[in-house]
């Protein structure tokens, strides 16, 4: 677990972001040819995963296997992209550096019929409401002080 601190735009203050990370792992074949990552529907809470490999399970064939990913795009609309095209005798592991998507996302075996394992974390990032709690009690207190005139300067 880690925690990181988010600077909120347009406000000046700074608020905490928890984040928590877990093992993330599912196996794509042609009896479960797609897998659909859902997070919860908190709204404080948001889930990523972080793909880290694409690879070959024991028993594929001298195929050609294409994984793709669907998630969102940052206008809200579906966006799927083939990221992996794994074959045994040539590329049986991708590794996908930094591949971060926001839930939901799918992954389809689009063709080939595995085992492909797509594995990598499910992060989930809390918002921390103590922060935000003690900012607008702050606030409140800066609206309620009456700004101080400058003194008038006595002549000699």
């Amino acid at each position: 677990m880690a925690f990181m601190e988010d600077e909120s735009s347009g406000s000046g203050r700074v608020g905490r972001t928890r984040m928590e990370s877990y093992f993330f792992s599912c196996e794509l074949s042609s009896q479960v040819p797609f897998y659909t990552f859902q997070g919860d529907e908190d709204e404080n809470v948001e889930h990523y995963l972080d793909i880290r490999t694409v690879c070959l399970g024991t028993g594929a064939k001298e195929e050609s296997n294409v994984v793709e990913v669907t998630a969102l795009n940052h206008r809200g609309k579906k966006v799927s992209v083939p990221v992996a095209n794994l074959h045994v005798s040539c590329l049986p592991m991708v590794s996908m550096g930094e591949f971060e998507v926001k839930a939901p996302v799918t992954f389809r075996l689009k063709s080939g019929t595995g085992p492909v394992c797509v594995s990598g974390l499910h992060l989930i990032a809390f918002e921390d409401d103590s922060d935000s709690e003690v900012s607008e009690d702050l606030e409140e207190i800066d609206d309620d002080i009456i700004p101080i005139k400058p003194a008038k300067k006595q002549k000699l």
